[in-house]
């Protein structure tokens, strides 16, 4: 395996990056688009067999002299691109239907004789921005886990949030516009705060490198420490929709496309987990920095959950227990960073992997609830209550898995107990949504297997695979002991309890609108702005009032004298 890695392994990684781009370039040819669409989902495939080999053997490398970028990928972002690059394989094939049917195209008789109809299938997917769209943001969600230096970095990181933009405001109604507008004030706010913070990781490091892992080493003797490291938790934090940094999580996933919710729940967040893994100094011990995180882990995953449960639309309540589930992981890593863990990376990346999927998963959920009735859309829903119980830890399941992984981390003190308490409330908020998604009006049976069957073949990796990343970790027997699974059952009793309590009062929860501090902001601002005319009209009455100049000369001869005293 090393042996073979060695060999084609940075071929792999420079065609991880690339193809999606290589795609862009066929789909901007005249006449070409509608081949260019038959490839999209195929443009994840190299990153999928790059992070196999990166999770099975030695880490991966690849050098590109002649535009000085360096790639690399370790266990840890392996297990997250493998995850990243399966959900945009079959999102892909929910978002643009009839790429199957263009490729059969292309195997039947050959090109020449298929280009009339090849060019015919131009335009039939919807938007042209979409796809370009699409195919940015996907090329960014990848390259982000293989980045080995910091320009690298963060060309693709801005590739991860801009361009999805157009993924939010697909449908250009103002709903969906003012959801793309708040997102792209955050991720330009987020892009801003990461660029300070790496152009102080670069000054400190004393060689002048611009490898990550040379910048983040010197990090803790770096006379720029905390500011830096305060500027990467706030960036990456608005990324992972840390709260309060996360009203454009709730508004942009309400409003976009059920493909591209489910990518950027899925894989397009994780651009802020793998930041957080590659520039926190967790092989340094910083007590002070690592406890502030996790406290601002740990807020952030209850306040999702208290929030999440007042939400009518099931794509809003999938967007809070995201605001919760990136706050058990930015608590994860806080303690890593406490602690001098840096070995603990590889499990915060199995339990973020996890989420992946899991996340993915259900926002298609919802898509093929919508379209199903009868006995297919009960088992949907039973579908969709493992995949949420899940995210709790339900025994058997991947998310049992994943709090195996990261159990170590929280320990059995403080910590564990507001770890075991997020699964008890996550429990709760799961089963709600579930409830809530049973009240979904289906569109009676107008399913096809173009959005169902990519749902299936999701669901049932989110269930499955983890169990085979799990070797990389550990030994799935662990969560069948009976220590462990009681460990993992007390708190989903508490939180079914807790669900039944609050779906008893459903509808006398308060009715908290998607993006609360952004809308509470916007609520405050225009109040604000109503209040321009009466200081107008001050001004003018002032500036007219004899006694203004006086009162002016008055407070500057003040000042004076205050300053000529204090000398």
């Amino acid at each position: 395996m090393n042996a073979l890695a060695s060999q084609i392994g940075p071929g792999l990684l420079v065609a991880a990056l690339a193809a999606p781009l290589a795609v862009l370039v066929i789909f901007l040819a005249p006449g070409l688009r509608g081949f260019a669409r038959a490839l999209i989902p195929l443009a994840g495939a190299p990153a999928l067999v790059a992070a196999a080999l990166a999770i099975g053997g030695a880490p991966l490398g690849a050098g590109l002299a002649a535009l000085r970028m360096s790639l690399s990928l370790d266990r840890p972002g392996g297990l997250l691109l493998l995850a990243a690059a399966l959900v945009w394989l079959i999102a892909s094939l929910i978002a643009f239907p009839r790429a199957p049917a263009a490729v059969a195209a292309i195997a039947d008789r050959g090109w020449r004789d298929q280009r009339s109809r090849l060019q015919a299938l131009d335009g039939v997917y919807g938007s042209d921005r979409f796809a370009v769209a699409w195919l940015l943001t996907m090329a960014g969600s990848l390259g982000v886990f293989i980045a080995a230096d910091l320009l690298t970095f963060y060309l693709v990181y801005a590739l991860v949030s801009i361009p999805a933009y157009y993924l939010v405001a697909r449908d250009e109604d103002s709903t969906s516009k003012r959801a793309g507008a708040v997102y792209l004030a955050f991720a330009l706010l987020g892009e801003a705060a990461l660029l300070i913070a790496l152009i102080m990781l670069a000054a400190g490091e004393p060689n002048g490198s611009l490898q990550i892992r040379d910048a983040v080493a010197a990090l803790p003797a770096s006379p720029w420490r905390s500011a830096a490291l305060a500027l990467v938790i706030i960036g990456f934090g608005m990324k992972i929709a840390l709260a309060p940094l996360h009203g454009w999580m709730p508004l942009a996933y309400t409003a976009a496309p059920i493909p591209a919710a489910a990518v950027l729940s899925g894989a397009g967040v994780k651009a802020g987990v793998i930041g957080l893994i590659r520039f926190l100094p967790l092989g340094a011990a910083l007590p002070n920095w690592g406890e502030a995180l996790v406290w601002a882990g740990f807020v952030s995953a209850f306040y999702g959950v208290a929030i999440g449960v007042t939400q009518r639309n099931p794509k809003a309540v999938l967007a809070y227990s995201s605001v919760s589930q990136m706050g058990v992981i930015a608590a994860a890593l806080g303690m890593g960073l406490a602690s001098s863990q840096h070995g603990k990376a590889t499990e915060v990346a199995f339990y973020a992997a996890n989420h992946v999927l899991v996340k993915a998963a259900l926002f298609l959920t919802v898509g093929a609830v919508a379209a199903l009735d009868g006995r297919a859309r009960t088992l949907v829903l039973i579908a969709a209550a493992l995949l949420g119980l899940s995210l709790a830890g339900l025994p058997l399941t991947g998310g049992s898995l994943a709090k195996l992984a990261v159990k170590d981390l929280f320990g059995y003190g403080a910590a564990g107990l507001a770890s075991q308490l997020s699964a008890a409330a996550t429990t709760a908020l799961m089963l709600i949504f579930v409830m809530r998604l049973a009240r979904l009006r289906g569109e009676g049976g107008a399913a096809s297997p173009g959005r169902v069957g990519p749902w299936a073949a999701l669901t049932v990796a989110a269930l499955l695979l983890p169990w085979l990343q799990f070797a990389a970790i550990g030994d799935p027997a662990e969560t069948l002991e009976p220590a462990k699974l009681i460990d993992a059952i007390w708190p989903m009793l508490i939180g079914a309890a807790l669900a039944a309590g609050l779906w008893a009062f459903r509808d006398r929860l308060p009715r908290i609108p998607p993006g609360d501090i952004v809308v509470a902001e916007e609520g405050a601002f225009r109040r604000l702005t109503a209040l321009g005319p009466a200081f107008d009209r001050a001004d003018l009455t002032l500036r007219r009032w004899p006694a203004a100049g006086v009162a002016l000369i008055a407070i500057v001869l003040a000042l004076a004298a205050a300053g000529w005293a204090s000398r």
